[in-house]
């Protein structure tokens, strides 16, 4: 898989067969990035199932001053390192290992993006959210792939959706008062 935009630009990342583990595909990325804007200069990116980074490289290959990237699986880390290696170790990128509830239980950062592409159906949308508002402002954005469309997610709304085989994507926000 290759990074489509930014300083890294057709650089390819390599990750193992890992079960659950699906890469957000490159039209799906460049839809995402096309509503973000193309710049993500000062942005602190967070990618809660990182998985094979896509996203997280993506954000940093875009500029952003902060992505933090938060796997589990053993294998899959080691990509993850080899990956940010072979991008000559991007100071504005970090692997945090452990499982994103662990990760959102000591986080200190407020983000402007998180991220959030889970294993599906094993609820885990549900145990992340009332954690979310330890890593958001009511100004952050969240992009959320799931197995259905999402109208909302708690106080979140979905401003745009798209779908991609069986991949529902979007880019929320939340309401302000």
């Amino acid at each position: 898989m290759r990074i489509i935009g930014g300083q890294f630009r057709r650089r390819l990342l390599r990750f193992p067969d890992s079960i659950g583990l699906r890469p957000t595909p490159g039209r799906v990325r460049e839809t995402l990035f096309n509503w973000l804007g193309q710049d993500l200069s000062a942005w602190r990116c967070l990618d809660l199932f990182a998985g094979s980074g896509a996203l997280g490289f993506e954000a940093a290959s875009r500029g952003a001053a902060q992505v933090v990237l938060v796997e589990s699986a053993p294998r899959v880390l080691g990509a993850l390192e080899a990956n940010r290696a072979a991008l000559q170790h991007p100071p504005s990128l970090q692997i945090w290992r452990g499982d994103a509830l662990q990760y959102l239980d000591s986080a200190t950062t407020k983000f402007d993006l998180v991220f959030i592409d889970p294993p599906y159906r094993q609820g885990w949308l549900e145990r992340i959210l009332a954690k979310l508002e330890r890593v958001t402002t009511p100004e952050s954005l969240l992009y959320v792939e799931a197995e259905s469309a999402l109208a909302t997610f708690g106080p979140w709304r979905c401003q745009r959706h798209g779908v991609a085989g069986e991949v529902h994507y979007h880019l929320m926000q939340q309401e302000i008062q």
